[in-house]
């Protein structure tokens, strides 16, 4: 028995995730995050070749295609958990009124969807809703072939959603993976410790007198950053005011029409406040207005959970603090570099605009994915969802490439992947991303050096941006990543003397630029070291009293 799978699209890029999988007499569509169905169509989709649809969460790069497929192919069944048949709509808010041609399929319950074909859903953490599926086929001989596909997934518990629990798929041995495997393998912090460093970086921005915007998609990141300021210790009972973008705040009420099925701790929340919604309790939450009637934010800090698109010139042009951008670097791609986030339309303020990326992450890192690998222990893995460099630095580790089939496809690319007792071989599509170097001690400095063919990848001009690199040590491996030029500023301010009159302890320093109309360095970036006779020593804020 062979299983094939063609891959309309992959998740790299913009491009979202499309499957079809062959599994016996039967195809399966595994999500349709397209946003053009048009090589779809060409394959004559519908009542013929296609038995259904399995839609794994409601964010677009999975589901911004179904709409379009249920118009075209109104007769293709389409499937998802309880939950998801509930934030599907969000994809498409300008359509009034959605059919209901999502069909719920319940928890950890094997359906019976044509002779011998049968599907089960299992929680996938990542999103409220999201499922992973397994999908087996048994032929009239009894002999069967098994799918089990992720969708996007993550171990940890969110504030939102529970982890993928383990113990569910541990064992289950499917003939074929298909998994998400966004991070490749890099190693993140805990989630929690993700959700401290950037409650702490929100509240450091807000005692230096920030204004703050994070431009969030409106499904799942958002709600998990504004529930953390409702209930973090750092921000409750403090006098601050959230505002929150049209979307989110449409995704905000479709998580609350669904709130019996989101985890206990939101649910004992709700009992005593509404999860989003409070003019009455510190901090205050309230929908976004219009920039006309957006108050002046000058007396107290204001945060915006701004829509992903929605523009923001108008909010900076109010009131007289600066104002911090702060971006979830994970979900904008790993080249976007903070200055692009800083409007450079006809904003016309004096006061600092900075912006800077923050860690949140919805997805497992390097190491979660390859212990759902082996806690499954399939024949064949399809890794998806991802930069192809990450895709590959993860298929080329030894753990995994010396135990199972890995497949890293293509867009629009076919796999037949064979079933029985099969040899290992490396991939043929993967390439070796390591490099053999020299260590040396040389005077009073550890020289590092590597051949120079590493600077063909891409990914050197990041880590060989500012020519500075950083190096820690991770158990028994040193683990080598570049300095951005802030980072680099920041170390060099750091060993200034405090009591030195320059830049780095004047009042007018802020997003390394001067800001003293009376400097003729005004508006010109400038080394923390320097000095103009415009010098004015920065006072230290309080911290708010716990009172």
């Amino acid at each position: 028995m062979i299983i094939e799978s063609l891959n309309y699209g992959v998740g790299q890029g913009d491009e979202g995730v499309c499957l079809s999988l062959s599994l016996g007499p039967y195809r399966i569509l595994l999500d349709c995050g397209l946003s053009d169905i048009s090589s779809l169509k060409a394959d004559g989709l519908g009542d013929g070749p296609m038995d259904f649809v399995f839609c794994s969460h409601a964010h677009g790069d999975h589901a911004r295609g179904l709409l379009d497929l249920h118009r075209a192919f109104p007769r293709l069944p389409v499937y998802a958990s309880e939950v998801t048949t509930h934030l599907l709509p969000l994809n498409w808010p300008e359509v009034d009124p959605i059919p209901a041609f999502c069909r719920a399929l319940p928890w950890r319950s094997p359906i019976e969807f044509r002779d011998g074909l049968t599907a089960e859903l299992f929680p996938a953490g990542h999103l409220p809703g999201a499922a992973a599926c397994l999908i087996t086929y048994e032929n009239p001989s009894g002999d069967q072939a098994s799918v089990l596909y992720t969708g996007d997934f993550f171990l940890s518990n969110t504030r939102f959603a529970d982890g993928l629990p383990l113990a569910d798929v541990r064992g289950l041995q499917p003939d074929v993976l298909i998994m998400e495997a966004s991070l490749g393998t890099a190693r993140h912090p805990h989630r929690r410790q993700q959700e401290n460093q950037l409650a702490d970086r929100i509240h450091q921005a807000i005692i230096q007198g920030y204004n703050i915007v994070l431009p969030l998609p409106a499904l799942g990141i958002a709600q998990e950053i504004l529930i953390l300021l409702r209930s973090h210790h750092r921000f409750t009972g403090q006098d601050l005011d959230i505002w929150v973008g049209p979307a989110i705040a449409q995704a905000c009420n479709a998580y609350l029409a669904v709130l019996p099925h989101l985890p206990t701790a939101i649910q004992n929340f709700a009992q005593h406040q509404s999860p989003f919604w409070d003019q009455r309790v510190r901090p205050r939450v309230q929908p976004l207005p219009q920039p006309d009637q957006f108050p002046d934010p000058s007396a107290i800090p204001h945060i915006i959970l701004a829509d992903q698109d929605q523009v923001l010139d108008p909010y900076l042009k109010k009131g007289d603090r600066p104002w911090l951008i702060l971006y979830p670097r994970l979900l904008y791609g790993h080249d976007t570099q903070p200055e692009e986030f800083i409007p450079k339309g006809n904003l016309d303020t004096e006061r600092p605009i900075e912006a800077e990326s923050f860690l949140l992450s919805l997805h497992s890192d390097g190491p979660a994915t390859t212990q759902l690998i082996h806690n499954i222990r399939p024949q064949h893995v399809v890794l998806i969802h991802g930069n192809p460099n990450y895709l590959t630095d993860l298929a080329s580790l030894n753990e995994l490439s010396n135990r199972y089939h890995l497949h890293t496809p293509t867009p629009g690319s076919r796999i037949e992947m064979p079933l029985g007792q099969l040899s290992i071989t490396a991939p043929t599509t993967l390439v070796n991303t390591a490099y053999e170097g020299d260590v040396l001690e040389w005077g009073d400095r550890a020289v590092v050096s590597l051949p120079l063919e590493i600077i063909t990848d891409a990914r050197w001009r990041r880590l060989a941006d500012t020519g500075f690199i950083l190096a820690s040590w991770q158990g028994e491996q040193l683990v080598l990543r570049g300095m951005t030029a802030k980072e680099v500023l920041s170390t060099s301010a750091e060993i200034i003397a405090a009591e030195k009159d320059c830049c780095y302890s004047c009042q007018f320093y802020r997003g390394q630029r001067c800001w003293n109309q009376l400097s003729p360095l005004y508006n010109f970036k400038v080394a923390p070291e320097g000095y103009c006779p415009s010098f004015e020593r920065i006072e230290a804020t309080p911290e708010p009293s716990e009172d």
